[in-house]
């Protein structure tokens, strides 16, 4: 199978390398083209219209959903993924809107972006040699996009004071990487977040029956918490 064309935005350098690592050693994409603004990604774009472009919000000249708006104005056939440090529910809102097919918030780790990229691939294959789709191939379709796994989709409650939708979202899809139980420390340490806070996020979800808590029990100590998704 060939690889899938790419088209890396970022500012950063240091960012931009760690990136293009992450994205080689994943294998089956291939980096078409850089840009470090706005106005050359957009150039690119235009000029390569590449499969997938993953694309940062806080560009030198443009906002990254600037680029998303004008690209879908323009009606170029390219799906995107933005990677930014944007957590405000506005932002996230707005790149939905436009059709992202994923959005990994800063900082993240070789895995997340490895699931993204996955996921991405696994979708894209679904188009290949069909010429229509039943609704079974549509609704399998749409679970391998990460939006729909979003937990704001499923818990209409208003959240408790001192809780973010969008880390509630960041925990969430954490924990449905990691594939196994994880305590309230280990989500704490992969998220980027104080114990207890993990712990009141974990809390909600479990309340809203999004993850299971499993006791284990050792031979010596205190018995382990540990959360698990849903499935």
């Amino acid at each position: 199978m060939n690889p899938i064309d790419l088209v890396l935005v970022e500012d950063d350098p240091m960012v931009m390398e760690v990136n293009e690592g992450f994205i080689k050693r994943i294998g089956g994409f291939r980096i078409c083209g850089k840009a470090k603004t706005g106005k050359r990604a957009l150039e690119i774009i235009q000029e390569l219209r590449p499969r997938l472009v993953i694309l940062d919000i806080y560009l030198p000249d443009f906002n990254g959903i600037q680029i998303l708006r004008e690209v879908r104005r323009q009606g170029i056939p390219t799906d995107i993924i933005l990677i930014t440090a944007a957590q405000d529910v506005a932002t996230v809102q707005a790149g939905l809107r436009f059709g992202v097919v994923d959005y990994i918030i800063k900082p993240f780790k070789f895995e997340r972006i490895n699931t993204a990229l996955n996921n991405y691939r696994t979708y894209s294959e679904q188009f290949r040699n069909r010429g229509e789709m039943n609704q079974e191939d549509l609704d399998r379709l749409i679970k391998i996009l990460p939006s729909q796994e979003n937990p704001s989709n499923r818990i209409r409650e208003e959240l408790p004071k001192g809780l973010r939708e969008i880390t509630l979202q960041q925990v969430y899809n954490f924990l449905k990487e990691s594939r196994v139980g994880l305590s309230a420390e280990g989500v704490a340490e992969g998220v980027g977040l104080a114990r207890v806070t993990a712990r009141r996020y974990l809390e909600y979800l479990e309340k809203n029956e999004r993850v299971i808590l499993e006791t284990q029990y050792g031979s010596v100590g205190r018995p382990i918490n540990k959360y698990k998704i849903v499935l």
